[in-house]
């Protein structure tokens, strides 16, 4: 499954998640967050899946964000708001971004129309979910591995 892999490139941070992913053989779509900005859909899309404050998304260390003294303004901006402003510039955007779990959405879904199912529906729920499941917590254990990559730890002894 290949995820998107949003990144600016001088960025220490997205240059260590790319490094990670590529030793890990993690198949992704590279985007240059300066170059393609994150449409508003977009960021709507992933505040939504992602179930983080909208706050999360703005690169609070960023030369624009504190040249826009966005820390005293935030406060009063509505969520819409924030959003179309994060779309200006991708500069704005906390980095990197990694989207994935498309089996996600087809899983939400299904419980939410159970009553509607058909009975390949319902065959194709319990697939997409135990997929799902897979997913996530082999996604886990390759986050906490390289959470311990990036500060100087291995993990030996687990294979996955």
């Amino acid at each position: 499954m290949k995820v998107l892999f949003v990144e600016y490139p001088k960025c220490t941070t997205c240059q260590k998640a790319k490094k990670w992913l590529d030793q890990h053989r993690v198949d992704y779509e590279d985007r240059h967050i300066k170059e393609q900005n994150p449409t508003e859909e977009e960021l709507k899309e992933w505040h939504a899946r992602s179930g983080l404050p909208l706050k999360k998304f703005f690169n609070t260390s960023g030369m624009l964000y504190k040249s826009m003294q966005l820390k005293d303004k935030l406060p009063q901006m509505g969520e819409e708001e924030q959003i179309r402003l994060l779309a200006t510039d991708g500069m704005l955007v906390k980095r990197p971004v990694l989207v994935a779990d498309t089996f996600g959405l087809a899983v939400d879904w299904g419980y939410s129309n159970i009553p509607a199912l058909s009975s390949v529906d319902s065959l194709l729920l319990v697939f997409f979910y135990s997929i799902q499941l897979y997913f996530d917590f082999s996604g886990y254990c390759d986050m906490a591995r390289g959470l311990a990559w990036l500060f100087g730890m291995e993990f030996t002894g687990i294979s996955m």
